[in-house]
């Protein structure tokens, strides 16, 4: 991200007065296997503490995994890595939202998959309005 990218853009990532004015006197707590980066400091109007996260690339809530995304709501109150248990064997990491990407999920039929359907089976009969 360039200079000036971060001084007029949000969408791209965080602006260059949030990195020097917005992180000022809070705390960094850790970083998930993406490159976003948790920091907590400051209580909102109830004491509790507030969280956020800067994103690495793109701001789009669907890249936060799903420990970090407990520790961002206060369902946990540790970094993931002390409070949750070790990742089973067979579980798959989190996936960002994939729509308008090439890996995005398609139907049989779809535009993008050739446009073929399976013919219809005969148990569907058209309304008329009679």
């Amino acid at each position: 991200m360039g200079i000036m990218t971060s001084i007029f853009t949000w969408w791209t990532g965080a602006t260059i007065g949030t990195r020097f004015y917005g992180l000022r006197g809070k705390t960094r707590i850790g970083e998930d296997a993406l490159g976003n980066v948790y920091y907590q400091g400051g209580q909102d109007t109830n004491g509790v503490p507030r969280r956020w996260v800067i994103y690495q690339g793109a701001n789009d809530a669907s890249r936060v995994p799903p420990d970090w995304f407990s520790w961002l709501r206060h369902m946990i109150d540790d970094v993931p890595d002390k409070a949750l248990p070790q990742a089973r064997a067979w579980e798959k990491p989190a996936l960002p939202n994939l729509t308008g990407t090439a890996l995005a999920y398609r139907p049989q039929g779809a535009m993008e998959k050739g446009g073929k359907r399976a013919a219809a089976t005969g148990d569907y009969e058209a309304w008329s309005p009679e």
